[in-house]
């Protein structure tokens, strides 16, 4: 019973941040100037943003302060609208594809937004020298991206990533302290933590770099319609699971990401008032620093 009650009211804690009728939208913001951009103005790598798969994050809307972000850091960036313009130098970021026939209805079945001969193509483009910046969100957005995650190595959950914590109204805090942040050649003394906004979860590659490891309490929920919970819900536990890694592929590199706010700025209102998700919150205080890490990395080759 004491489960039963501490589940409902997460369920009363997410409905009412997240409900359908939610206005989530990117925000207004001036992105901040750097002393030492990674590169001069405008002569950093070509970053392409996906808009080719009904994309929830694009340049033009929710991903907006995030290329304003790598603008200021002296890279090129722009919408991608046809692979042919795609070189071996260029850096993709694909987030939040869907398939059109999930648009605007999260139920399960969750389609490819990809077809086989997109994601063989895509592989053999990060094989070959592309470093591919994979982002994908909760239900549905980690449904749509499964198969091409898993030819990388990647499986998501496709489902709901919780943190377990004492506090579920607050953004998820991946740290040092509580072991969820992981040491490698990106996280260096200065990242004592960074900040996600609820995702999903994947396993990952022998051969790759955890960044963002779930402990055994954490947990995954799978429902059959986006944010409709019940104590029926299929709950597995995230033991060995990820929200963040990189992998060196072939002559490549891949990122994978199981949560596209941490990489933006936006803004949600509904019925409780208006809510900061993403690197502009005070609760994000690491996160631009570690996107710009993360994309210099992706962009050395």
């Amino acid at each position: 019973m004491k489960d039963f009650f501490n589940f409902t009211l997460l369920l009363i804690f997410i409905l009412s941040f997240y409900s359908f009728n939610a206005q989530q939208r990117a925000e207004v913001i001036e992105v901040p100037k750097f002393k030492n951009p990674k590169f001069e103005t405008n002569n950093g790598p070509q970053i392409y943003v996906d808009h080719l798969h009904n994309n929830f994050h694009k340049i033009s809307g929710r991903f907006k302060p995030f290329a304003d972000l790598m603008k200021n850091d002296g890279y090129k960036v722009d919408s991608l609208s046809n692979y042919n313009q795609l070189s071996i130098t260029d850096i993709l970021v694909i987030s939040n594809a869907l398939n059109l026939k999930n648009i605007g209805n999260w139920r399960r079945p969750i389609y490819d937004a990809f077809t086989a001969e997109e994601i063989s193509m895509l592989k053999k483009w990060v094989e070959s020298g592309g470093s591919l910046l994979l982002i994908a969100d909760h239900m549905p957005m980690a449904g749509a991206a499964k198969t091409l995650a898993k030819a990388f190595g990647f499986e998501f959950c496709d489902g709901f990533a919780f943190l377990n914590k004492k506090q579920q109204n607050s953004p998820d805090i991946f740290s040092i302290e509580n072991k969820r942040l992981l040491s490698n050649n990106l996280i260096n003394e200065e990242f004592f933590s960074l900040t996600s906004f609820t995702g999903s979860s994947f396993s990952i590659p022998k051969n790759a770099q955890g960044i963002l490891k779930f402990t055994k309490d954490d947990y995954c929920l799978a429902p059959e319609v986006a944010w409709q919970f019940n104590k029926d819900t299929p709950r597995t536990s995230l033991e060995n699971k990820y929200q963040g890694a990189i992998l060196e592929y072939g002559k490549g590199k891949i990122a994978v990401f199981g949560e596209a706010a941490m990489f933006t700025a936006q803004t949600v209102t509904n019925e409780s008032g208006t809510f900061k998700f993403g690197f502009h919150s005070k609760n994000a205080p690491n996160n631009i620093n570690f996107i710009r890490e993360l994309m210099y990395w992706l962009s050395k080759y």
